[in-house]
């Protein structure tokens, strides 16, 4: 179980210790790695801040907050310098850290930038980039329901800017200078969101080693976004419309009552409506969360955002420390013209791929990749017959081969890298998500597993 943690990362030992002894007696969790390259495999949706030395071997923290600003924008993000380099980490300023320390500092100042910057959200105003008229009046609504204290359902396809959508309504508000907490209800597993959401004293259940506050109390003063809320199951519906409607918490195993001062955005890529009828939402906690709808149209449906959005990608991607290319006529025209069934988030890969195949200072149409081209054009492609006709096929046995005759299927896949994904993943399930007890189960470290875990997310596969 955990809340949300800061991710140091330093690699110089003494200092790293110093760093996380400093933070962690002032009640914040810890995780601390030694290069930039581990921390891009230990960044997750748990970390809510990160303090990055600049200079390091390899990947310089430069480069890592130019990585970060392109998967987590509104990650805030404070490099630590010695005096010689502050005039590198203002410029890292202008292109997405929040703020800088510079060496040698005192405790205090580690701890003041902390409080001011941790669960904070340091994406920009413009984040949410919006040219056709259907999204220009969508952010104008926005803007206008971001002043008052509604309740804000955002439907939507998944990948269209639900959560971007959240967090400029946040920033629009008076609440902008306090936290906003974003939690993903169907990526938690069912016996750990209740926990999560609302807290817990220490040893309510078995493995509650100390006191955790929820995401709730984490949000307190601010704004908590409850997306694929259409996930949740209607047990913890309940207890979640308690919380609404009373505006306050108590934490598992405790007794104590919590006020809540929160405002709520929540998000679905389902039906509603149908989940009500089927009996698996219920229409009372609905009408809670749904005072003001907003309904974000699939990137289809919008083509005038396309070529928007993707130089604001190309900008995000390319940072300071590489120039920003231009998209040819026929490449632009390319993108426009898709329909993008994964709607921003196939957007971006096609646009990182685009920056890999590019020569020179332009992105030309036989640099854009789309998802079903990626195969043939990468020599992926060996040419195999269609699945359909695989299937028709089956039905002539003589036209098999003498080998596949005699080839007895194995109970399991015989690819090595699936059993080891298969394993990781039941035994990830089997442990409720826990990833320490889990890497003591299969036998490695903590961190080799986050590396496989995070290459699995890079995947596309699930991960409880």
């Amino acid at each position: 179980m955990s809340i949300a943690k800061i991710l140091v990362v330093e690699d110089d030992a003494e200092l790293q210790e110093a760093l996380v002894d400093i933070l962690s007696v002032n009640e914040f969790e810890v995780i601390a790695v030694s290069s930039a390259e581990e921390a891009l495999v230990a960044l997750d949706d748990e970390i809510g801040m990160v303090f990055s030395d600049i200079r390091m071997d390899g990947m310089d923290g430069y480069e890592l907050m130019t990585r970060i600003r392109a998967i987590k924008p509104y990650l805030p993000i404070v490099l630590m310098t010695a005096y010689g380099t502050v005039e590198q980490a203002v410029d890292a300023m202008k292109s997405g850290s929040v703020d800088y320390i510079v060496k040698p500092f005192e405790a205090s100042v580690l701890v003041e930038k902390a409080k001011i910057y941790f669960n904070r959200d340091a994406s920009r105003e413009d984040d949410f980039v919006v040219a056709d008229p259907v999204s220009q009046q969508i952010k104008t609504m926005a803007k206008r329901v971001a002043e008052s204290e509604t309740s804000i359902l955002i439907s939507g396809e998944s990948g269209t800017g639900k959560e971007v959508l959240a967090r400029y309504i946040h920033n629009q508000s008076h609440r902008a200078q306090q936290p906003f907490v974003a939690i993903n209800c169907a990526a938690i597993p069912e016996g750990m969101l209740e926990a999560i959401l609302f807290g817990h004293e220490k040893g309510a259940f078995t493995g509650a080693a100390k006191a955790m506050p929820g995401k709730f109390e984490q949000a307190q003063q601010g704004t908590i976004f409850l997306d694929e809320i259409g996930e949740m199951k209607p047990d913890l519906q309940a207890k979640l419309l308690r919380v609404l409607q009373e505006k306050e918490v108590e934490r598992i195993g405790g007794t104590k009552t919590i006020q809540l001062d929160v405002r709520v955005l929540s998000a679905s890529n389902i039906d509603m409506k149908a989940a009500i009828q089927q009996g698996d939402f219920r229409e009372d906690l609905f009408y809670r969360l749904n005072v003001f709808p907003i309904h974000l149209p699939p990137l289809r449906d919008r083509p005038r955002d396309i070529a928007a959005i993707a130089e604001r990608l190309l900008h995000r991607h390319c940072g300071s420390k590489r120039v920003e290319p231009m998209v040819s006529a026929p490449a632009m025209k390319r993108l426009i013209e898709y329909t993008w069934p994964g709607n921003i988030r196939e957007l971006d890969n096609v646009i990182q791929r685009a920056l890999v195949m590019m020569s020179g200072d332009t992105i030309r149409e036989n640099d854009i990749l789309l998802d079903h081209e990626c195969l043939s054009v990468l020599g992926g492609d060996k040419k195999e017959k269609p699945v359909t006709n695989v299937e028709v096929d089956a039905a002539k046995p003589q036209e098999k081969s003498t080998q596949e005759d005699s080839f007895k299927p194995a109970e399991y896949p015989l690819d090595l890298k699936a059993r080891e994904t298969q394993l990781i993943l039941e035994t990830l399930k089997l442990n409720g998500g826990h990833r320490q007890k889990t890497a003591e189960t299969l036998n490695i470290s903590p961190r080799t597993l986050r590396y496989k875990l995070a290459k699995l997310k890079e995947q596309g596969v699930a991960v409880p």
